[in-house]
């Protein structure tokens, strides 16, 4: 018998072992076959099978025959996009709806003696409209079930569609809006004549106006004001906008023409995320933590679970007399007993009597942008400057309003969520505003994320990504601050709000945005920091705002003065407990799971808040780009923001060395006049293409730096500086090193050749390297004047012959001059200027 058995297990039918994703399309692919062998029998084009079906749809619904293979088709097709759409309980509940309204309706208005005899013909809604008219008719008689049977068809299309019910048949549903077009044209066909006859004065000054009007904005409800004539200008900047790249005539100036844009930027430009998080055996885990604190001697009182998109919290309540320095000391050993690592221990909770720690979870959950933006709080917000920025841990929505920040630090290690975040409120900023009532100055030295936003009318200039340009675009922002606090002044208010509100022409807000503080930091340390410290301190009374990101979250990057002036800060995912210092002032960010998760600080909250940071891919923000590009026109930028400004009482240096109050042109100066091996106004004059007074003080700056020598009646000056000497210094910066030049820079041709010595590896059995040559010194050149008998940069100004002679078989020394006439002009390792020796 046991070999029967045997046997029979062998010939036993094969497991079948298909992916869920197999399963699924094989479904999805049944039902819509379904659907259109349905639909083609319906026009008697699938033979028997499809005659048969017809035939039966007809009898059960009449004309709502139509419905049964349209459901299945699109029930495919929502099956088969089911990432992208989800349909809940009330979606199905509202198709239900539906179904029996409309086959109840179809049916309704059928004579008692015709009813039944209508349905074997094919018409109203079959045996099932029949059935469930007879029933309304009989309960609620003909005007309460007519009633009845309407108030459930719009219950339904406001269950399936989850719109308010004024998009549907209001003044904002897509009805109306056909409608309405169509009465427009009705009336431009029949009415306008007639009205245009008595109207001639008027049909003029509306000619005149269009004339000086600038292109829309966004194509969405515009309010125009009544044209006011021109005010006197103002001193300073106007934010009246001016078109690049416009062949069209110039608008006259005794017109302008205001506007009122109100932005709608739909939500399905977003995509909505899908996936739940999953924590593990949450009772599992909450014996483990109550388990490990006891076999150390802290009894504990197990709490509530929050499961967060990222992390699970788990909270406790020690026992009296337990300190908190125990419980957080034992991180290690729970994060080994938990199977988990990195875990974060917030103790206490602020505003609970518990202490909380945080696991992650086995399967993260996406934060989508739309999932925010759709919350009641946003849509209920009494500020248009709200930033998205994630969900808790018990899941909620977090929005922040940035006047209050006033200004906001990003900071984190690489391909931790940064450029993000900053996409993430970018757009949300977008959601609310429109160009007139906020703009924005973008900076991003990588020239990778920022870019997209290029050809908004938001911004009030191309995407920077050059570290002068960076500048002066700040030093702009400072000009434009003290001009708004003029403003502020004539009007006698306070703030932004204030004027606003009784100014004709309103002052927009101003987010400037760095995506990489670092890489400015290094390069002009001096300018950067001055700028951001005084706009920090006093611009945000007057609606300017400052977000600042950053990979390097160290202090030379980060300053005291700028943490002093920016409470605000998110750190994301870090390498060491020093960087979270660095940037929220306690450790925490190093323990972070990167991926969007990160930690929130305001001034006045006790402790940073974990958060899991809103997602945008590439894509939505392409959509809402692309969106606002097509309903814009050609984008307007305001011109001079990006050009040399100066601003009073800024000192410092800029990219080039240069001081702050130095000619733009000073390098090209010094180029062309070591070249020519001659200095003179007018070979200034004829290169650079200026007046004669900007080369005569271009002359002086090159004098007072010991480029040139003094003036020689008309000949020409001498120059001090050689060729080689001059492009030695010249490629240096600030802290001794080369100088990047990315339009010459070219990649070496292996980076760990035998002449670099800097690779990192220990050649044991070679000879050293020989140090790489430096700029030459003071006592380095004199040496070399010494060996050749011969001053090659080193020149004496103003000897008599008898000193030169002396000089020559003497081989006097220069710093032993006796003559006070005597000047030596060198330049030397110590600074970037010539120094003077005289005695």
């Amino acid at each position: 018998m046991s070999k029967n058995n045997n046997s029979l297990d062998k010939i036993a039918l094969p497991k079948v072992n298909l992916d869920h994703r197999a399963k699924n399309s094989i479904i999805i692919i049944l039902i819509i076959t379904l659907g259109l062998v349905s639909l083609l029998g319906l026009f008697n084009l699938s033979g028997s099978f499809g005659l048969w079906l017809s035939t039966n749809l007809i009898l059960a619904f009449g004309w709502g025959k139509w419905a049964w293979p349209l459901l299945l088709l699109v029930w495919g097709w929502f099956l088969y996009k089911g990432k992208k759409y989800q349909i809940n309980f009330f979606n199905y509940l509202g198709l239900f709806c539906l179904f029996i309204s409309y086959q109840s309706l179809f049916h309704f208005f059928f004579a008692a003696d015709n009813a039944k005899a209508a349905v074997s013909v094919g018409h109203g809604g079959g045996y099932v409209g029949f059935y469930l008219a007879l029933f309304f008719h009989n309960v609620l008689g003909f005007w309460g079930g007519l009633i009845i049977l309407l108030a459930l068809f719009f219950v339904s299309l406001v269950l399936i569609l989850n719109t308010p019910l004024s998009r549907i048949v209001g003044a904002e549903s897509i009805f109306a809006k056909f409608f309405a077009g169509a009465n427009s044209v009705i009336n431009q066909l029949f009415f306008n004549n007639n009205q245009s006859e008595g109207n001639d004065e008027t049909t003029e000054k509306e000619e005149e106006l269009e004339a000086g009007v600038v292109a829309p904005v966004m194509a969405v409800k515009e309010v125009v004001a009544e044209t006011k004539a021109e005010r006197p200008a103002k001193k300073g900047i106007s934010f009246k906008q001016k078109a690049i790249k416009s062949d069209e005539p110039k608008e006259p100036k005794n017109v302008w023409r205001t506007r009122s844009v109100k932005i709608d930027l739909p939500l399905d430009l977003l995509s909505v995320k899908t996936g739940q998080a999953l924590g593990g055996d949450i009772e599992k885990n909450a014996a483990v933590i109550q388990h490990t604190l006891e076999n150390f001697g802290i009894p504990v009182e197990m709490a509530e679970t929050s499961v967060g998109p990222t992390v699970t919290q788990y909270t406790f309540k020690p026992a009296e007399g337990i300190k908190l320095s125990r419980i957080t000391a034992l991180s290690n050993d729970l994060s080994l007993a938990l199977a988990a690592h990195p875990i974060r221990i917030e103790a206490p909770i602020p505003g609970k009597a518990l202490v909380g720690i945080e696991v992650p979870n086995k399967t993260k959950a996406i934060v989508g942008l739309r999932e925010i933006l759709e919350d009641k709080l946003f849509k209920t917000r009494s500020s248009n400057l709200l930033v998205a920025l994630g969900k808790d841990v018990a899941g909620a929505n977090w929005l922040y309003d940035i006047t209050k920040t006033p200004h906001l630090l990003v900071a984190g290690a690489t391909n931790s969520g940064k450029s993000v975040c900053l996409n993430a409120m970018i757009v949300s900023l977008l959601y609310q505003n429109s160009p007139e009532s906020l703009r924005f100055i973008m900076v991003d030295p990588k020239r990778v994320e920022l870019p997209a936003y290029n050809g908004i009318p938001h911004l009030l200039t191309p995407v920077i990504t050059e570290v002068s340009k960076t500048i002066n675009a700040l030093k702009w922002c400072m000009n434009e601050m003290d001009r708004r606090y003029d403003l502020l002044n004539q009007s006698g208010k306070k703030n932004i709000q204030a004027h606003n509100e009784v100014a004709s022409e309103k002052m927009p807000y101003i987010i400037f945005v760095i995506d990489e503080l670092a890489d400015l930091m290094v390069t002009a340390a001096k300018d950067i920091e001055g700028s951001i410290i005084r706009l920090t301190q006093m611009s945000r009374a007057v609606g300017i705002h400052l977000i600042l990101a950053t990979q390097r979250p160290s202090v030379d990057v980060i300053t005291g003065l700028i943490k002093a002036n920016i409470p605000a800060r998110i750190a994301f995912s870090v390498a060491s407990a020093i960087d979270s210092k660095t940037i929220l002032d306690c450790s925490g960010a190093e323990k972070l799971l990167g991926k969007g998760d990160m930690l929130f600080g305001a001034a006045e909250m006790s402790k940073p808040k974990r958060l899991q940071g809103a997602y945008l891919s590439d894509d939505e923000i392409s959509r809402i780009t692309d969106y606002i590009k097509a309903n814009s026109g050609e984008a307007e930028y305001m011109e001079g923001i990006t050009d040399r400004q100066k601003v009073a009482g800024l000192a410092g240096v800029g990219i080039d060395g240069n001081h702050g109050d130095e000619d733009e042109l000073m390098q090209e100066a010094k180029e062309i006049i070591i070249n020519m091996g001659r200095a003179s106004t007018s070979l200034l004059q004829r290169r650079l293409r200026v007046g004669y007074g900007r080369a005569a003080s271009i002359l002086d700056a090159l004098e007072e730096a010991g480029i040139i020598g003094p003036a020689n009646g008309s000949k020409p000056r001498e120059v001090m500086v050689s060729k080689e000497q001059f492009a030695s210094i010249n490629n240096l910066g600030p802290s001794g090193m080369p100088l990047h030049d990315r339009k010459s820079a070219q990649a070496p041709a292996s980076y760990f050749g035998d002449d670099e010595g800097d690779d990192g590896t220990l050649a044991f059995d070679s000879e050293p390297e020989p140090e790489a040559a430096s700029v030459p010194t003071l006592d380095s050149l004199m040496a070399e004047a010494e060996a050749a008998e011969t001053p090659a940069e080193l020149e004496v100004i103003d000897t008599t012959k008898e000193e030169q002679k002396e000089a020559e078989s003497e081989k006097i020394q220069p710093i032993e001059a006796k003559d006070k006439s005597t000047s030596l002009r060198a330049f030397s390792d110590d600074a970037d200027e010539g120094m003077f020796f005289s005695k």
